[in-house]
Formats: structure tokens, sequence, C-alpha cells
């Protein structure tokens, strides 16, 4: 019997993924405000077409991050709308 452990390893990759964007959409939010989102489109897209040309693990975890970015776009304009709702605090010197 052979164990084929990439399944597990891109499970946790996205897991690790996705627990790491979490905070710093939050952070992204509260210190530049949503307009930060071309960075992220940037950075996915970035990380995207370099998943197109690279093979293996590295090809999975780009795609990964790529998708990770181009969703934090949205997760960015969520964000601003929990702070308007007072679910998360404000920055007071942000014009």
């Amino acid at each position: 019997m052979t164990i084929h452990l990439e399944g597990v390893l891109v499970g946790a990759a996205s897991l690790l993924i996705i627990g790491v964007f979490h905070p710093i959409v939050i952070w992204c939010e509260y210190y530049f405000s949503a307009r930060v989102w071309p960075l992220f489109l940037a950075v996915g897209g970035i990380c995207l077409v370099a998943a197109l040309f690279t093979t293996g693990y590295l090809s999975i975890f780009l795609g990964l991050l790529g998708v990770a970015c181009l969703w934090s776009i949205r997760e960015l304009l969520e964000q601003e709308e929990r702070v308007k709702k007072g679910w998360f605090p404000k920055r007071e010197d942000r014009k």
C-alpha cells in the first residue's frame, strides 16, 4: 500500500494561506483602507501567471496564493463594510 500525501499537503497549504490572509486583509484595511485593492490584484495576477510557468508544488502554491490575493479584494470591500457597522475598529486619523 502506497500513501500519497499530495492532497494533504495541498489542503494544508490552502488552510495556511487562508489563515494568513484573514489578518492581512484586516490589517491592510485598517492602515490603508480598501483602496489598496490594486496591489492585491497585481500580486494575484503575477502569482497566477507564474503558476502557469512552473510545475509541481510551486505551481500549486502560486495558484493558491494568486487566488487568495484576488479573493482578498472582495474581502477588503466587505471589511470596509464591517468597519462601518462598528464590528471592527476604524483608524481615526485616516481622512
